[in-house]
């Protein structure tokens, strides 16, 4: 299989209601390309699920981008205070967003990749996004669980159609290479999504196994390239 294509290509694989995970913290790591490229297309009532609801400049100006268009019909994020935006839109009703402890997120994700039936951990207890407030999983309200007698929020796992990511290099067979902190939610958001795109910034015929992060059976498409 050529895993290699366009972005053009890459972003119209994303239809009207999907839900997409994006990589990225703030800019780090984010597919700012195939955000953009999604941005120009005109899909609409996407859900999203990221760190954070990008910035009006930098990297993220993609997200950014989606947002302002309105093509975000829900945005599930652990920190949205960057993009004022984003606070209008949730206290105007315009866009619903869902805030959820970052690594609560994380792990959620995590539990979607890996097959678990959810996490349990007290962050968030005695909180507005503790026990009966609503899953970022779509599947109801929380619900807490006493271990040893100790109390335990139930994170379950969050999945999406699609996760955009990114890599420093990938390789022909979508093994995924990726520098320091831009791995960020890059490397987990591959393993919980039906389909994944890779935006990279070089893309080379193999890369040594000893510097794959994401490997190549996790990744459907790549994108990019100096070439």
């Amino acid at each position: 299989m050529n895993k290699i294509t366009s972005i053009k290509e890459a972003a119209a694989l994303v239809k009207d209601g999907m839900s997409v995970m994006v990589g990225g913290f703030l800019g780090c790591g984010a597919p700012d390309k195939l955000l953009h490229a999604l941005a120009i297309s005109g899909v609409k009532d996407l859900t999203i699920i990221c760190n954070d609801g990008g910035l009006p400049n930098g990297r993220m100006l993609g997200l950014h981008e989606l947002i302002h268009n309105g093509q975000v019909k829900h945005l599930i994020a652990t920190h949205i205070g960057m993009n004022k935006e984003v606070g209008q839109m949730m206290n105007e009703g315009t866009m619903k967003v869902t805030l959820v402890p970052q690594g609560s997120l994380a792990e959620k994700i995590r539990a979607a990749g890996y097959g678990l039936g959810g996490v349990l951990t007290p962050t968030g207890l005695g909180t507005p996004v503790g026990v009966g407030s609503e899953d970022a999983s779509g599947t109801g309200n929380k619900e807490s669980i006493t271990i040893d007698g100790k109390e335990y929020l139930l994170e379950r796992p969050v999945h999406a159609d699609v996760a955009l990511i990114y890599g420093s290099v990938a390789d022909k067979y979508g093994n995924v290479k990726i520098h320091g902190t831009a791995r960020n939610f890059n490397t987990v958001m591959a393993t919980a999504a039906d389909t994944v795109i890779c935006q990279a910034d070089d893309i080379v015929e193999m890369l040594d196994p000893d510097e794959v992060l994401i490997q190549g059976v996790l990744v459907n498409y790549i994108v990019g390239g100096k070439n």
